[in-house]
C-alpha cells in the first residue's frame, strides 16, 4: 500500500507541475508579434497585446517599443492596491511622445488585475505614450480607458514595483522599465 501510494504522490506532483508549466508557457506557442516584454529589476513582464480590442493602441505601442522609446523610462505615479503607471519620458506625468493622440479604443474588457490600459488627460482622445498596468481589480475604470493588453507573465514583479506616496501616488526615485521588447524581436533575435 505505501508503494502505491508513494507511485501516486509522485505521479500526481508530476502531472501537476506538468499542467503548471504548460499554463505559463502557453502563450509562448501563440504569436509572438502580440507580446511584448518588459525587463524590470525584479524580472520580466510578458503582456499579451488585444489588437482585436484596440488595433491603433497595440499599433501605437509596437511603434514605441520598436524604437526603444519605453527604454529607460520610470514608473512615476504608483499607488498601492491599484495600479503603476509609465510612459512618459520627462517622468513627470506631463510628457508623451511625439506622435499624434489617438483616439480612444473603449471596450467592454473590465480592468481586472494585470489589465493595461492607456493612461490619458480628462480629454478622451488624449492617449500618447503613457500606460498603467492594474495591481487591484479596478473595474470602475471600464469603458474610460483603452485597455490593450493583459499580463500573462510576471505580475509579481509588477507588484514590487516602488510605491508612490499621497494621494496622487508620485514616486521619488521611481523603478523604471529597463528594457522593452516586441517578443518576435527577441526571438528571432536569439536564433
Amino acid at each position: 500500500m505505501k508503494k502505491i501510494l508513494s507511485y501516486f504522490l509522485v505521479l500526481t506532483y508530476f502531472l501537476f507541475n506538468m499542467t503548471t508549466a504548460e499554463a505559463q508557457n502557453k502563450w509562448r506557442a501563440r504569436d509572438l508579434e502580440n507580446y511584448i516584454y518588459i525587463d524590470l529589476k525584479d524580472g520580466r513582464v510578458v503582456i499579451e497585446l488585444l489588437p482585436q480590442l484596440a488595433p491603433k493602441h497595440v499599433e501605437r505601442i509596437k511603434i514605441l517599443v520598436r524604437r526603444g522609446f519605453y527604454d529607460g523610462i520610470v514608473f512615476h505615479r504608483v499607488i498601492d492596491g491599484f495600479m503603476a503607471q509609465t510612459g512618459d519620458p520627462s517622468g513627470t506625468g506631463m510628457g508623451g511622445s511625439n506622435l499624434p493622440d489617438l483616439k480612444a479604443e473603449f471596450t467592454d474588457e473590465p480592468h481586472i488585475r494585470g489589465a493595461v490600459s492607456m493612461a490619458r488627460a480628462a480629454n478622451p482622445n488624449s492617449a500618447n505614450s503613457q500606460f498603467f498596468i492594474v495591481t487591484r481589480d479596478s473595474r470602475f475604470l471600464d469603458n474610460q480607458y483603452t485597455i490593450w493588453g493583459r499580463v500573462v507573465e510576471g505580475i509579481e514583479f509588477v507588484d514590487k514595483i516602488k510605491k508612490g506616496g499621497g494621494s496622487d501616488g508620485m514616486v521619488s526615485n521611481p523603478d523604471k522599465m529597463l528594457k522593452v521588447r516586441v517578443a518576435a524581436d527577441v526571438e528571432k533575435a536569439a536564433k
